[in-house]
């Protein structure tokens, strides 16, 4: 099918949303300590958690309104979203209104990411798609690896708003090419007829579900203990309503926003399942790897985030490798396999670095586990769409983002869990006794440390490293759970056609009668 240049500027809206979202993820969190303290406020835990709640909770909402409006008509509003949320963020006079900000900007980014993977899906029929899929895995590296760097940087000259506000003229940029160049088809069923299948109950109880686990994962282990209520109970509802959403979904609703049948065969949970693990690793590691040669290494927050290019730019290679082999190849399993293996050798490894440990040795560490994510990152797809009809893609992609980015809160708190309680029994007692209870000791305490006498400079940094490789090798027994969990896979052959009720418009026609171009 021939794919000109019209084609391309789709790819290339699509790319740079995900480069967006990337960047806003992982640029806080080396801009944090800064943040925090320039608002002077002390709920700096939600800034991330408030992104991801926004991130994930309506992704299946937005799944089903692109069903009804059309996928331009949604992606455009989530953009606007995403462009809001940037300018109240920038504008943020305090932590609350930050969050506030944060929240609306999430709500921009998943719609934005869920989006992304449903168009491509329009265009692109599964057995080509591995290529396409590690462009945009491309995309999401390259702004996951330089988010670090951008918000260190611009923290240090105290430029902090800039990480977001220079959302607003690429957010631009990319409205002006979905408005010239995506033109899908639109639903032929009447607007009164689509908006009466929307899942009110089901979404209500998704959302509902989501912020339930949402708060009790912050404020697990800062706010509260684990043991807590004011954590066990949010959880536990939390975790009972999802499930009672997939029963409710099952058998009370005739237009379901997550069809039953698309966890129905053993293939298609696997992929599911290690797409939330591999999630899970990843978020901990964009995450807290960058609090290692902070704490450990003395680097400022933009040292830090160079620190991290070996992983990060490693994981874009391998995505779009690992692509190619698919589609030449139209085998799946096999690439996911040695994807976990990397990462289980790699985070044990990681496990084993000290204080003292050279930079080198944690560059190559980095590699091993970036080509590994890569692997994964771009290939869980398959599992997932393989087994369904391709009528089925756009609520299976809404799904599978869904989990991707729930997945992000677990990563961030179950890291932030294991290095806070680690911290509290390896720090000296003297000087922990300077934080007062309720805080993240790892962000408090990361500011000063360049400036502690010795010897508890020293001190304070091998119990960091210490903290850090139990936080590593956690990583490793998700990564084996998810080695198991991969073997469940069926070989299944890939779709060869996309879904022609959402294909762009005019494919039989000339490229001169509506500006468009065959997929």
């Amino acid at each position: 099918m021939p794919r000109n240049w019209r084609f391309w500027c789709i790819i290339l809206s699509l790319a740079i949303c995900m480069l967006l979202t990337a960047i806003e993820f992982t640029a806080v969190s080396t801009a944090l300590p800064v943040i925090v303290q320039d608002l002077e406020g002390d709920k700096f835990i939600w800034v991330g958690s408030a992104y991801t709640l926004g991130a994930t909770a309506l992704i299946p909402f937005c799944g089903g309104l692109a069903q009804i409006f059309g996928r331009r008509f949604v992606l455009l509003g989530a953009i606007a979203l995403f462009c809001v949320g940037s300018a109240l963020c920038g504008a943020a006079t305090s932590m609350n209104f930050l969050i506030g900000g944060r929240t609306v900007q999430g709500l921009g980014a998943g719609a934005i990411t869920a989006l992304a993977q449903i168009i491509l899906a329009d265009l692109v029929p599964l057995k080509e798609r591995g290529s396409f899929n590690g462009i945009l895995a491309l995309a999401w590296t390259i702004g996951g690896g330089s988010g670090p760097v951008i918000g260190g940087s611009l923290a240090e000259r105290g430029q902090w708003r800039w990480v977001f506000y220079l959302n607003l003229p690429l957010c631009g940029l990319v409205a002006v090419l979905v408005t010239s160049f995506l033109r899908l088809k639109k639903p032929t069923t009447p607007l009164h007829e689509q908006v009466k299948r929307i899942d009110w109950i089901g979404n209500l109880i998704v959302v509902a579900s989501t912020t339930s686990v949402v708060i009790a994962l912050t404020w697990a282990g800062v706010q509260f203990s684990w043991s807590s209520a004011q954590v066990l109970a949010p959880l536990i509802l939390g975790i009972l309503g999802l499930v009672g959403f997939l029963v409710y979904e099952a058998r009370f609703t005739e237009f379901p926003i997550v069809p039953i049948s698309l966890l129905s065969s053993r293939t298609a949970f696997s992929g599911y399942a290690q797409n939330f693990l591999n999630g899970i690793v990843v978020s901990a590691l964009a995450y807290w790897l960058p609090v290692y040669f902070q704490a450990c290494k003395d680097a400022g927050p933009t040292a830090a985030g160079v620190d991290g290019f070996g992983m990060s730019y490693t994981i874009s290679p391998s995505s779009i490798i690992s692509g190619l082999v698919v589609q030449k190849t139209q085998r799946y399993r096999q690439p996911m396999w040695f994807g976990w293996i990397l990462l289980i050798v790699g985070c044990a490894l990681l496990g084993t670095l000290d204080e003292n440990s050279s930079r080198s040795l944690c560059y190559g560490l980095e590699v091993i586990i970036g080509i590994g994510i890569g692997i994964i990152y771009v290939i869980a797809y398959f599992p997932v769409l393989a087994p369904i009809p391709v009528s089925q893609s756009a609520p299976a992609l809404a799904l599978f983002t869904f989990l991707r980015n729930f997945a992000l809160i677990w990563g961030v708190t179950i890291g932030g869990t294991v290095l806070q309680n680690q911290l509290v029994h390896r720090l000296p007692s003297a000087f922990l006794a300077q934080f007062p209870g309720g805080t993240q000791i790892a962000f408090e305490v990361i500011p000063s440390i360049k400036s502690l006498p010795q010897p508890l400079k020293d001190q304070v940094r091998h119990a960091f490293a210490g903290s850090l490789q139990v936080l590593w090798n956690v990583l490793a027994g998700i990564s084996g759970l998810g080695l198991l969990i991969s073997l469940a896979m069926k070989h299944l052959p890939l779709h060869t056609s996309v879904d022609e009720s959402w294909g762009r418009e005019g494919l039989k026609e000339k490229e001169s009668d509506d500006g468009e171009v065959a997929a």
